[in-house]
């Protein structure tokens, strides 16, 4: 910022604070017409925008500790000063102000002020610079929105977590450990997925100048389940099916994650593969509950005793000379 910025800007007013304001009535005040002003809040409002930069403004200088002290000496040295080319024995002129401050009276030896260029010595900001503990100009500020200036948000932290599968679908509250050391309670929603990050606002690194404290993101890693596999909102099983039940149809009992268990008919001539669904007993989450599906498989016999092999002989003349792979193969070849 230019010296003289500081001299025609009064940044307790800006805020509309006194000047004694502590650093918490400032960062309230700050936070408060940040939100009332920010660009999110007024889409295509030049002068809010421009008031937020104002805003902004005046919160970087006066939230630093040197920068406000800096700020004050810079207003109580300019405050009543006449900027005019006095001649020599007049009061009053720009070199007095400077005079004063370096012993010297109105009439006594004048210090010149040249203009320098950029990166130029002997400048009005370069002497103020050097009283103040600056260089080459002060007052600048950092960071904030769109370079705006104001606090900036504190760091995100990233932590994981390993969770059984029934966990991540019921969902529970697990204790984490900061890089602190210092233990965090974390919801994990119903029917997280292997994978998905979840976001606690303001659990996070706090902000090194006042500003919103950072983020915490646990990835969750979820680990699998011997029977059920998830599919989205569904969850998926294979039920095994005697070759018997499969040809003449039955009911059956299928397993569900809570650890009953519900009744399913498969119908005469089911095959492998065939996929059976029971409304509502899959992945409940805010987007809805999915189904369970029970895939069919056939088990077959792995060992027939001499009656039984005759018995399946038997069965087999009687049905009918057909190739069920007949459609593959045309398929295959077309």
């Amino acid at each position: 910022m230019a010296s003289q910025d500081w001299f025609d800007k009064d940044f307790y007013k800006v805020l509309g604070v006194s000047k004694d304001a502590s650093d918490a009535e400032l960062k309230k005040t700050y936070r408060k017409l940040a939100r009332q002003y920010h660009p999110d809040s007024n889409p295509g409002d030049a002068a809010a925008e421009n008031r937020f930069k104002e805003i902004s403004e005046a919160y970087s200088v006066l939230s630093d500790k040197e920068q406000r002290q800096e700020y004050d000496q810079v207003r109580a040295m300019g405050s009543g000063a006449r900027f005019t080319a006095g001649g020599p024995g007049q009061g009053g002129g720009f070199e007095d102000v400077f005079g004063g401050m370096f012993g010297q009276g109105g009439g006594g030896q004048r210090v010149r002020f040249g203009q320098g260029g950029t990166g130029g010595a002997g400048g009005f900001e370069d002497i103020l610079g050097g009283m103040f503990g600056g260089g080459g100009g002060f007052g600048q500020s950092t960071g904030g929105y769109r370079g705006f200036g104001g606090p900036t948000k504190g760091r995100d932290v990233t932590a994981t977590t390993t969770l059984d599968f029934t966990t991540a679908i019921a969902g529970d509250t697990v204790k984490l450990s900061q890089g602190n050391g210092r233990p965090v309670n974390v919801r994990i929603p119903a029917g997280v997925a292997d994978g998905q990050k979840i976001r606690l606002r303001g659990r996070g690194e706090p902000s090194p100048d006042g500003g919103e404290a950072g983020d915490l993101v646990v990835t969750v890693t979820v680990r699998k389940h011997p029977v059920f596999e998830r599919d989205g909102q569904n969850l998926r099983l294979d039920v095994p099916v005697t070759f018997v039940e499969a040809a003449l149809g039955a009911t059956i009992e299928v397993p569900t994650l809570g650890g009953s268990t519900v009744k399913l008919k498969v119908a005469p001539g089911t095959p492998s593969g065939r996929v059976l669904r029971v409304k509502g007993r899959g992945v409940a989450t805010k987007n809805g509950t999915g189904d369970l599906l029970a895939t069919v498989q056939v088990a077959v016999p792995s060992h027939l005793s001499d009656k039984q092999r005759e018995a399946v002989e038997a069965l087999a003349e009687t049905l009918p000379d057909e190739n069920p792979r007949e459609d593959l193969l045309a398929k295959a070849r077309s």
